[in-house]
């Protein structure tokens, strides 16, 4: 996923902001620290148990095909399985097919898949995540120009999502999700964050709702390695800080507190960027920060360590569950 191209530079110049996409022009945020977080947050006792080990085979499913590279039949086959994963669980499945121009100056095949669970319900929430692959693993000392696996930037998150997807089908909720799957969004030029987010900045300029918005928005992304640590990202503070802290709380309250972190980070231009700055829907990122890195990600990060090895079903779980504290919370 992301370049963090300016982490370097925040060494130097603090005035500098992360980008999960390349560069960046915003400022940095300089929300609190501290979020208002609620007394009762609701979750009912009866809460679904998140089944790590289907989302881990969902995962797996999706790394087999290949890197899920736009315009690779990788890419076209993890589409269609995902679509039908979809449609299993009774989900109204919208595509948004595209062609758009890649930084290198190439054309791009690309889908955006929308899955409508409870379409009928007015009061809505969406999940979201990436779906594609970089084209390389331009952050590995040994192979920088050669494929890679992806399968905790991108894979992880959809079999997360696709496994949430199940539970509502199961056990209905009192709320209509949907569930948005952007593509091309690792296909960008390290020192331009406009050229990656493709298909959320296409989303974003068409969205598909023609009724029955969602009212918030949690994107994820690389959000499955073992002991993952989730810090409250800068652009989600700026845009909305209220929904960082009610899953920041719900996360704490399930017992995952050392994943969802008390702390601020730098503001990271991934997909919620554009969610938030072109459609104007509050949407947070639950992304992996590692501080102590030198690129303020994980080790693995678009390298070839990227596998499924680096797949943990703790992290999964962590993750999975908080979303549906927060799902079946909401009245």
């Amino acid at each position: 996923m992301k370049n963090n191209i300016q982490f370097l530079l925040i060494l130097v110049i603090t005035t500098f902001i992360t980008s999960c996409g390349g560069g960046s022009d915003a400022p940095i945020n300089d929300t609190p620290q501290t979020t208002t977080q609620p007394v009762d947050l609701g979750i009912p006792k009866d809460l679904p148990k998140f089944n790590p080990d289907t989302a881990y085979l969902i995962t797996e499913t999706q790394v087999n095909f290949g890197p899920r590279i736009p315009n690779s039949p990788a890419h076209i086959k993890c589409g269609d399985y995902i679509i039908s994963q979809l449609k299993k669980q009774g989900a109204e499945v919208i595509v948004q097919a595209t062609t758009v121009t890649a930084y290198t100056g190439e054309s791009l095949k690309i889908r955006n898949i929308i899955g409508r669970i409870q379409p009928e319900l007015t009061k809505r929430i969406m999940l979201c995540a990436h779906w594609d692959t970089r084209p390389f693993s331009d952050r590995d000392a040994n192979k920088p120009k050669e494929k890679f696996d992806g399968a905790v930037d991108g894979a992880a998150s959809i079999g997360i999502l696709v496994e949430v997807a199940r539970i509502l089908k199961s056990k209905p909720a009192n709320v209509g999700v949907d569930i948005v799957f952007f593509d091309a969004e690792d296909y960008g030029d390290p020192n331009q964050g406009n050229t990656y987010c493709l298909g959320s900045q296409y989303f974003s300029a068409n969205p598909p709702f023609q009724n029955k918005t969602p009212q918030f928005g949690i994107l994820l992304d690389m959000a499955a390695a073992p002991g993952a640590t989730f810090f409250r990202e800068g652009y989600s503070m700026q845009y909305a800080p209220q929904i960082v802290g009610r899953v920041w709380a719900i996360g704490k309250e399930l017992g995952f507190g050392p994943y969802f972190r008390e702390e601020n980070s730098s503001a990271i231009t991934d997909d919620h960027f554009f969610v938030n700055s072109i459609l104007g829907l509050p949407t947070i990122d639950i992304i992996h920060h590692d501080p102590a890195s030198g690129t303020g990600f994980g080790e693995y990060w678009h390298t070839q360590q990227d596998n499924m090895q680096q797949v943990d079903k703790n992290t999964m779980t962590a993750v999975g569950q908080t979303l549906l504290g927060v799902i079946y919370s909401e009245k």
